[in-house]
């Protein structure tokens, strides 16, 4: 069964909040609601999310403070952060929301269009993500080896299984990053370029486990 990719909303007007989960809703994915920083924050400590999109003008913790909390928490610090804002303070203030390690910088009123892509490549790279982690569980249990015999032909089954589900994921990563070639940020870019590193080195490990390979013992 497919998990939702969880979104975190943060902004602290409701009204603003209801219209992100009217745009969002499409994607069928799990939104969650912070209307402040530390709000965001406390949640982050218990959920794993794909993207955030962070209000840059907030009450109190400002999106930049939060971010910065964000960036420096190693369970965190890879989340993709949106940065939404109503206000233009010109070059200055997007290039201080770049810095506060944004991937994106969007000025209200936004596209609901634009705003939806650019969520769902997110969502996609983090479901990958999901699956990668997934295969490397299984491919671990292969790797503990000392099986007795009486399971070899389990194995076998197993590790043809994890090779067709692996080669499912490869096959999806090569079109996402066709896709991103096209349009999209450098941060999307080079995200999907890390999974694609994951990937290969699974691939590898994988093929070492293949009977008459020689990288598992006898």
């Amino acid at each position: 069964m497919v998990q939702k990719a969880k979104i975190l909303l943060v902004d602290d007007r409701p009204e603003n909040l209801l219209a992100l989960e009217a745009i969002l809703s499409a994607l069928d994915q799990t939104l969650v609601r912070a209307s402040s920083g530390e709000e965001a924050l406390k949640a982050l400590l218990t959920d794993d999310f794909a993207v955030i999109l962070l209000d840059v003008q907030m009450p109190g913790m400002d999106g930049f403070e939060t971010a910065a909390h964000i960036k420096r928490r190693e369970r965190t610090r890879d989340i993709p952060i949106i940065f939404l804002t109503a206000i233009n303070h010109g070059p200055h203030h997007t290039f201080r929301g770049y810095a506060a390690g944004a991937v994106d910088y969007i000025s209200k009123p936004f596209d609901p269009w634009v705003l939806r892509a650019k969520v769902s490549v997110f969502v996609e790279l983090y479901m990958k993500n999901c699956q990668l982690r997934e295969q490397a569980s299984l491919l671990r249990l292969q790797l503990e080896g000392g099986r007795p015999s009486s399971e070899a032909r389990e194995s076998a089954g197993l590790l043809a299984e994890l090779s067709a589900r692996l080669a499912a994921v490869e096959e999806q990563a090569e079109a996402l990053s066709k896709q991103l070639d096209e349009t999209a940020e450098a941060a999307a870019v080079a995200t999907a370029a890390h999974l694609e590193r994951k990937l290969t080195g699974l691939r590898r490990a994988l093929d070492a486990l293949e009977p008459g390979s020689g990288g598992a013992g006898a």
